[in-house]
């Protein structure tokens, strides 16, 4: 019997509401949550918007049990419940989804589900679970294979592994954080209208997390959105813009605006100054993750590469940047050979913004102003000779600390004191305060509030603008769609369709990154 008393997948009880008072939940000085009340009604798809820090992963940590609330209530099926832990929050019914896969991929999809209960026996009866999990299956709306290894299943099944892991174990409210942030649009659309058409049955309750507009306006039926804390504003979705969410989200601030116009002279260059041909790149296991891979960028414009995480993206980015080295094929800028030495980076004034700033591009034991000056500190006005003139580096941080609105205790401070968003902001002032030829950008917002996306967004246009061959390789379609003047897709280490972007179609895109491109040809 599970900890309610009842078998595991078993459907029993309708959808949950659920409804938190009054909520109050501080880190030392810091007031994560400051008296905010909101309700997520039985049977209802609900999105929780907001700015990194606004509050979301600490509610929700205090609703699974992770961090219990200072003051206020926690309200449960119209009864006052007190949530010490996440085994009280299953026995009420209260689920989560994260953002990352919690599975073994070493296991099959059954023995997932069956080692996801809180009371797995000693000695698992495997001939009766398997009855239980066939009679839970054909309940369902997601068909998959018991008997499947996680490790061979695409991304959108893991997703549906996940789900059907809470509704085996009877969760009748679903916190989802980020569902489809590894998901093809077509594979998100299906999870995110499957689980809705559960909530309008009232077989389950649904609370979403997310930072796309568009998935909130397509399923769910009410918004909530948190503000430094507190509850900025909730309505019906349909009663609301994406303008009006953003409003919310970051309140009377000024957000820096894209310059959406596609460059004006990306046709006009006829010569690439970035050229791949051929690029084959192995992956940490030795596996080929790049698999022939050729395109090129002409300056001024920027050239998007979209598709689902895990297709060599990682590995296609670090053999630019000079992390990695090929196996194989020939990567040219300017129309010479090039490695990513030190000495030809600076040559051919070539700039990164890897993703996992803090880990892939920073020293984090390292001061800010330290690691500001990585591209120049052996260069004039910071070097004198052999020697590194401290004055020079601390005033070369102070006034790009200044330009690029980074939030810091000052030059001296640790580079790993700093929000994500500021680390950021400090790569970029680095990567972007002199003249850039080539700029190589990964997932450069992921994580990043609202405020921070529109102004590194503004950066990146202005760099094109400027006239350099820019390469962004990003997770979020939205972000493709509104920054690159073309397109192309990855699937299994190779681009499988290319177009330009404002012919963009979505409907070919998306079977394109699921890897049925069939005869999808470059527009």
């Amino acid at each position: 019997m599970t900890s309610a008393g009842r078998e595991p997948g078993v459907v029993t009880g309708p959808a949950l509401d659920v409804e938190v008072v009054g909520m109050t939940k501080r880190f030392g000085a810091l007031i994560a949550l400051d008296d905010v009340s909101l309700r997520v009604a039985a049977g209802s798809f609900h999105a929780l918007l907001g700015e990194n820090g606004a509050g979301k992963s600490t509610l929700v940590k205090c609703l699974i049990g992770y961090s219990p609330p200072d003051a206020g209530q926690i309200v449960v099926g119209r009864r006052e419940r007190e949530i010490r832990s996440p085994h009280d929050a299953h026995a009420l019914g209260i689920g989560m989804v994260y953002q990352h896969f919690a599975l073994v991929p070493s296991m099959t999809v059954a023995e997932n589900l069956v080692m996801a209960r809180d009371d797995v026996p000693a000695v698992v009866r495997w001939r009766s679970e398997r009855e239980r999990l066939a009679a839970f299956m054909a309940t369902m709306p997601f068909k998959l294979d018991l008997d499947r290894l996680v490790s061979r299943l695409a991304a959108g099944e893991k997703q549906k592994v996940e789900i059907l892991k809470q509704l085996y174990l009877r969760r009748r409210f679903m916190i989802l954080d980020e569902p489809t942030s590894v998901l093809t649009p077509a594979e998100a659309d299906e999870v995110l209208e499957t689980l809705r058409s559960m909530t309008r049955q009232r077989e389950l309750t649904v609370l979403m997390i997310t930072h796309k507009f568009r998935e909130v306006m397509a399923f769910a039926d009410t918004v909530s959105v948190l503000r430094r804390g507190k509850l900025a504003g909730e309505g019906r979705a349909e009663d609301l813009t994406s303008a009006t969410l953003a409003e919310m989200m970051v309140g009377t601030r000024q957000i820096p605006q894209a310059r959406m116009g596609r460059a004006s002279h990306a046709g006009g260059a006829t010569e690439p100054r970035l050229v791949v041909r051929d690029l084959v790149v192995e992956d940490d296991a030795g596996r080929r993750a790049v698999r022939g891979l050729t395109l090129a960028v002409r300056p001024g414009e920027i050239l998007g590469i979209a598709g689902v995480s895990g297709n060599g993206q990682r590995e296609l980015v670090e053999a630019l940047i000079g992390q990695r080295r090929p196996r194989r094929g020939e990567i040219r800028v300017g129309g010479q050979p090039y490695r990513a030495t030190r000495g030809e980076i600076r040559d051919h004034r070539a700039r990164s913004l890897p993703e996992e700033p803090l880990r892939n591009a920073c020293v984090p034991a390292l001061s800010v102003a330290e690691n500001m000056a990585l591209r120049n500190f052996d260069r004039a006005p910071l070097a004198s000779g052999p020697w590194l003139r401290r004055g020079a580096m601390r005033e070369q941080a102070r006034r790009w600390i200044a330009d690029f609105k980074v939030q810091s205790q000052g030059g001296e401070a640790p580079i790993s004191t700093l929000s994500g968003g500021n680390v950021q902001r400090a790569v970029l002032a680095r990567e972007l305060s002199e003249e850039v030829s080539i700029l190589v950008a990964a997932n450069p917002v992921f994580g990043l509030d609202f405020a921070a996306v529109a102004e590194i967004h503004d950066r990146i246009l202005a760099v094109r603008n400027a006239g350099a061959a820019v390469l962004l390789v990003s997770e979020d379609l939205d972000e493709l769609l509104e920054l690159s003047d073309r397109l192309a897709v990855i699937f299994e280490g190779r681009l499988v369709h290319e177009t330009l972007a404002a012919r963009a179609d979505i409907a070919v895109i998306g079977p394109c990154m699921a890897g049925h491109h069939g005869a999808a040809s470059a527009a």
